[in-house]
C-alpha cells in the first residue's frame, strides 16, 4: 500500500483532489467543462473539417459515400468508450474513496482492453469490409468513396480509441487543461493537413483519412506520455496495474456499457436510416442525412463535453459522500445543456440554409438538408436534459438505469417510429422519427429523475442531521 499513497505527495495532485471535494461547484464545473467542451469541439473539427472539404472539393457523391461509414465509426467510438467512460468513472470513485491503488489498476486493465478490443474490431472490418458497407446502405455509387476512406482511416482507430480512452482519464484523475490541450494538438494539424492532403496533393476522399491518422497519432503520443510520468500522482503507469483482473474489466465494462450502447445504437440506427433513406430519397437523402448528422453531432459533443466536466465531480463527491454536490453539479450541468441544446435547436429551426451551404454548394441539396433540419430538430432543445441524466446515473455507478436510459432515446422508441413512420409518411417519416422519440425519451427520464432525485436529497438531509 505504501506506493499507493505515497505518489499523492505531488503538490498539483493534492490539490487537484482537494478542488473536487470542496470548490464551489459553479466554479469547479466550469474549470472542468470548460477544457472538455473546448477537447470535444476540436475533436469534433476533425469531421467537419473533412466533410466540408469533401463535400465543396468532391461533391455530394462523396459526402454520400462518407456518410455510409458513421456506423463503422460508431462501432469503433462505442468500443472506446466502453473502456474510456467506464475507467473514468471507477477512477473518479476509487479517487473519492482515497483507493488510489484501485484508480492505478482500473488505469493498467484499460490499455489491455482498448489493445486487445481494438485490434480484433480492425481485423473484421478489413476482412468484410465492401460487405459491411453494402450491409449499411453503400450502392455502385457511394461505395468507392466509403472503400477510399475506410481502407486508410481504419488504422487510425486504435490510435483514436487510445487517444479518446485516456484522455477521458486524464481528466478524470484531475487534469482537465491537460486533457484539453492534448484534443487541440490533434485536431489543429488536422485541420493543416485535410486541406493539403485534399486540394495540393489531389488524394481526394483519401486524404481526409490520412490527415486525421496522422494528427490522432500525434494526440496519441501526448496524452500516453502524461501516464508515463510518476510525478502526475497515482493514476499512472508502473509495475504490477497491467495484471488482468475480471473484477476490474467488468467494473469499467460495466459502467462503460451505458455511453458504449448509446454508439452501437447509433450504428445501428444509421444502417437502418440509410436503408430507409435510400429507398424514399436516393443519394441526395443520403447527403442530407450527412450534413444532419454531423450538424446534430457537434452540439451532442458540447453537450457531452459538459458531461464529461461533470463526471468526475459526481464520481469524486459521491465516493467521498457529499450527496448535495452531487446535486448541485447536476443541477448545473442539465441548465448549461440545455441552454446549449436550445440554440443549435434555434440554428436548426431559423437558419438550416445557412448551415447546410457550409458543406454543399448544389441548391436542391442545400433545399433538402435545411427541411430536414428544420424537422428532425423540431425539440431538440430536450436533448441535453436527457444526455446529462444519463451521464448521472453512469457517474454514480448505477449501471442499469444509465444503459435503459441510454436505450430509450436510441433504440426502445426510435427504432420502431423509424420502421413504421417511412411506410406511412415516406421520407418524411425518417426525418420525423427524431424528434417523436425524443419527446418520448424524455418523458421517461424526466419520471425517473423525478423519482431517484429525491432519494438522494434524502441521504443528504440525514447525513447533515447527524452532522
Amino acid at each position: 500500500m505504501h506506493d499507493d499513497t505515497t505518489e499523492t505527495s505531488s503538490p498539483e495532485k493534492q490539490q487537484n483532489l482537494r478542488e473536487l471535494a470542496s470548490m464551489p461547484i459553479g466554479r469547479l464545473l466550469w474549470k472542468y467543462s470548460l477544457p472538455a467542451v473546448a477537447g470535444m469541439l476540436v475533436m469534433q473539427l476533425y469531421n467537419i473539417v473533412d466533410r466540408i472539404f469533401i463535400g465543396q472539393v468532391i461533391g455530394p457523391e462523396a459526402i454520400a459515400g462518407l456518410a455510409i461509414t458513421f456506423p463503422v465509426m460508431n462501432i469503433a467510438t462505442a468500443l472506446g468508450v466502453l473502456v474510456g467512460a467506464g475507467a473514468a468513472a471507477r477512477v473518479s470513485i476509487h479517487l473519492g474513496g482515497h483507493d488510489y491503488g484501485a484508480a492505478a489498476r482500473v488505469l493498467g486493465n484499460s490499455l489491455n482492453l482498448t489493445l486487445g478490443i481494438g485490434t480484433a474490431y480492425i481485423l473484421a472490418f478489413a476482412l468484410g469490409m465492401d460487405h459491411i458497407l453494402r450491409l449499411f446502405g453503400a450502392n455502385d455509387v457511394t461505395l468507392p468513396y466509403a472503400r477510399d476512406f475506410m481502407m486508410y482511416i481504419l488504422p487510425g482507430l486504435l490510435l483514436t480509441n487510445l487517444t479518446f480512452s485516456f484522455n477521458n482519464i486524464m481528466r478524470a484523475s484531475g487534469f482537465p487543461v491537460r486533457a484539453m490541450v492534448t484534443m487541440f494538438i490533434g485536431a489543429g494539424l488536422n485541420i493543416v493537413l485535410a486541406p493539403l492532403f485534399i486540394y495540393v496533393f489531389r488524394w481526394g476522399i483519401k486524404g481526409a483519412a490520412i490527415a486525421t491518422d496522422i494528427s490522432m497519432t500525434i494526440s496519441m503520443i501526448f496524452v500516453m506520455w502524461h501516464f508515463f510520468r510518476p510525478s502526475n500522482g497515482p493514476v499512472t503507469f508502473r509495475r504490477g496495474i497491467f495484471r488482468p483482473s475480471m473484477k476490474v474489466i467488468w467494473a469499467i465494462v460495466g459502467i462503460g456499457a451505458a455511453p458504449s450502447i448509446i454508439n452501437v445504437a447509433t450504428c445501428l440506427i444509421n444502417i437502418l436510416i440509410n436503408r430507409s433513406l435510400l429507398e424514399y430519397g436516393g443519394v441526395e437523402a443520403i447527403a442530407a442525412s450527412g450534413i444532419f448528422v454531423t450538424y446534430t453531432s457537434m452540439l451532442c459533443c458540447i453537450i457531452l463535453g459538459i458531461c464529461q466536466g461533470m463526471q468526475p465531480i459526481v464520481g469524486f463527491n459521491y465516493g467521498h459522500g457529499a450527496p448535495h454536490r452531487v446535486i448541485a453539479v447536476y443541477r448545473l450541468a442539465v441548465i448549461a445543456a440545455t441552454v446549449i441544446s436550445a440554440i443549435g435547436w434555434a440554428g436548426g429551426q431559423l437558419c438550416p440554409d445557412f448551415i447546410a451551404r457550409a458543406f454543399v454548394a448544389d441548391p436542391d441539396l442545400v433545399e433538402f438538408t435545411a427541411h430536414a433540419l428544420r424537422t428532425g430538430m423540431l425539440v431538440f432543445a430536450v436533448v441535453g436534459f436527457q444526455i446529462v441524466s444519463t451521464t448521472y446515473f453512469q457517474s454514480i455507478g448505477k449501471i442499469g438505469i444509465s444503459i435503459f436510459l441510454s436505450l430509450t432515446r436510441q433504440v426502445i422508441f426510435f427504432i420502431p417510429l423509424l420502421l413504421w413512420l417511412p411506410e406511412v409518411m415516406g421520407l418524411e417519416g425518417v426525418w420525423s422519427t427524431f424528434y417523436i422519440s425524443d419527446i418520448c425519451a424524455t418523458v421517461v427520464t424526466a419520471a425517473l429523475m423525478a423519482y431517484y432525485l429525491p432519494r438522494l436529497r434524502s441521504v443528504d438531509q440525514l447525513s447533515r442531521q447527524r452532522l
